[in-house]
């Protein structure tokens, strides 16, 4: 017999997002559209599935996860400069809703990074597990090596058209001046035979 399963995710945005204290916290901060207007990665993966693997990732290497919406910008440098500055341990991890990703560190300029997936294309929930457990690596001032890019020159032609699409639901979402929040979320795993 051969099972098939599917990730379901409930994320209900809660009061403003306030600076943590606690050193193990990574916050990851979602995009406007990530699990509302939009549902899945420009590849079709769903947003459940990779919000998932990084909370793993964070939470194998023992550190503490925090989620928050970022409403006033779809730009991926600010989102994750934004999780780093209010994360307690000064780590933050940015996701777009197409799945674009970056860790970013508190005193670093938004512009810059810890590490940063580009080519969201190519990233697989295995190194959405990495980044996760990355950010929480860096959280303990470990040295970390950097979870290996992928690059596909292809990539950019081939998606886009589908890349701006999302990037316009995306902007849609934003709501200048106002404050992120924090993000309750749950997960419920379905299991389903099939033949």
């Amino acid at each position: 017999m051969n099972y098939s399963y599917s990730i379901e995710m409930q994320m209900d945005d809660q009061s403003r997002a306030a600076k943590g204290s606690d050193p193990k916290e990574v916050i990851i901060a979602v995009s406007p559209a990530f699990g509302k207007a939009l549902s899945k990665t420009i590849v079709s993966v769903e947003h459940s599935e990779v919000l998932r693997e990084i909370i793993s990732g964070i939470e194998e290497q023992g550190g503490v996860t925090r989620v928050i919406r970022n409403f006033e910008t779809a730009d991926l440098a600010f989102i994750g400069h934004l999780a780093a500055k209010l994360s307690g341990s000064g780590i933050g991890i940015g996701i777009q809703s197409r799945g674009t990703t970056i860790i970013h560190q508190r005193d670093l300029d938004p512009l810059s990074n810890l590490e940063l997936f580009p080519q969201s294309p190519l990233i697989t929930l295995e190194t959405y597990r990495d980044i996760g457990r990355n950010a929480a690596l860096y959280a303990r001032g470990e040295n970390v090596d950097p979870v290996p890019v992928v690059n596909d020159q292809m990539a950019r032609p081939r998606y886009q058209a589908i890349a701006a699409i999302l990037h316009l639901k995306e902007t849609q979402e934003i709501v200048r001046g106002k404050p992120a929040v924090n993000v309750d979320y749950s997960f419920t795993i379905s299991e389903e035979e099939t033949v």
